[in-house]
């Protein structure tokens, strides 16, 4: 059976804790996902969008735990990332 993690309060503890432990020994089910907005965003963007797609991105955005403006840059970089298919 895996130990659990303990509770880290502090970055200098975390960085303690990984710098020593052996993490394959610990259950990391629970984990989830960072992503760090490091960029400075410095331009804006104006859309119009249709109400009830607006809502949906906002009720994704929410089940996502993150802001729905960051959660739609968010989208429009996976787009950006993904190779498009060859031209017809």
């Amino acid at each position: 059976m895996k130990k659990k993690l303990p509770v880290l309060t502090t970055d200098a503890e975390a960085e303690a804790f990984v710098d020593n432990a052996d993490l394959s020994a610990y259950d990391l089910s629970e984990m989830v996902p960072m992503r760090f907005e490091l960029k400075r965003k410095d331009k804006s963007v104006n859309l119009r969008l249709p109400e009830k797609l607006l809502e949906a991105v906002r009720k994704r955005a929410e089940l996502a735990g993150i802001p729905y403006q960051r959660f739609i840059r968010m989208a429009i970089e996976q787009a950006l990332h993904h190779r498009p298919n060859k031209p017809r």
